[in-house]
């Protein structure tokens, strides 16, 4: 068996819906993996593409949404994806913004984690978690001030958490995407001097797919990142190497 199969598998990708997440949890199905959606939405369009797959409903607006959904069940991959976004000006940033990004993006990231791991090692199973960063892990950014703080956090998380279970047969990783094509930046697209500005910067000269991401989470997912931990891997075109 190749080294990157996810034959035998059984994978949860939160956020599964749409956009990077459903581009995952299709290809973790193509590289031989049982897939569970699991969004606050119907996954209707996801699940007519992945022969086999099955749907939960979860809504990550309650951080602990994710506490009973591994109990008695097979999960050895988890893809933390779900995630939101709110942008203003950081002098007229709310409150109520700064919570819901928070709660979504960086507390149920570490509490749905917590629930796998658990399940998992009361199998005395071996599994791997990839959790979705930013280039914001990294970077500033402007106008996302809960946002960047959320993925700086599931950054520095994701190493916590490596340095915690790696030797107990986890692994824990992450990706960093860069300006990808999806609901979460239709403003910018949308902006013609703001989509040039963040075109002008990446070097591959185009917006990312959600396929890019994709195909790096099928490989930190598979056997052949075995000995990868606590990475945070950027998928930007080149951004960060400007």
């Amino acid at each position: 068996m190749s080294a990157f199969s996810l034959d035998g598998r059984h994978a949860l990708v939160t956020g599964a819906n749409t956009g990077i997440g459903q581009a995952i949890a299709i290809a973790l199905a193509q590289a031989g993996a049982r897939v569970t959606l699991a969004a606050r939405r119907d996954c209707v369009e996801t699940l007519a593409r992945i022969p086999g797959a099955d749907a939960i409903r979860l809504d990550f607006a309650d951080p602990l949404a994710a506490r009973d959904a591994f109990a008695g069940q097979d999960y050895d991959v988890l893809i933390n994806n779900a995630g939101t976004i709110r942008r203003a000006d950081s002098l007229d940033f709310t409150e109520a913004d700064w919570d819901e990004v928070m709660d979504v993006n960086l507390k149920a990231v570490f509490f749905t984690a917590q629930a796998f791991a658990r399940a998992l090692l009361q199998r005395t199973a071996r599994g791997a978690i990839v959790n979705i960063a930013s280039l914001l892990s990294f970077q500033g950014g402007i106008r996302v001030p809960s946002y960047t703080a959320a993925k700086h956090g599931v950054a520095g998380l994701t190493k916590l958490l490596a340095n915690e279970w790696a030797a107990r047969g986890i692994n824990v990783n992450a990706i960093a995407p860069g300006y990808i094509e999806t609901n979460n930046t239709d403003d910018l697209r949308a902006d013609p001097e703001r989509s040039k500005a963040i075109l002008d910067r990446i070097p591959a000269g185009r917006w990312g797919r959600p396929e890019d991401i994709a195909q790096t989470a099928v490989f930190l997912a598979s056997p052949a990142a075995a000995y990868i931990h606590g990475a945070i891997v950027p998928v930007d075109g080149g951004w960060l190497a400007r």
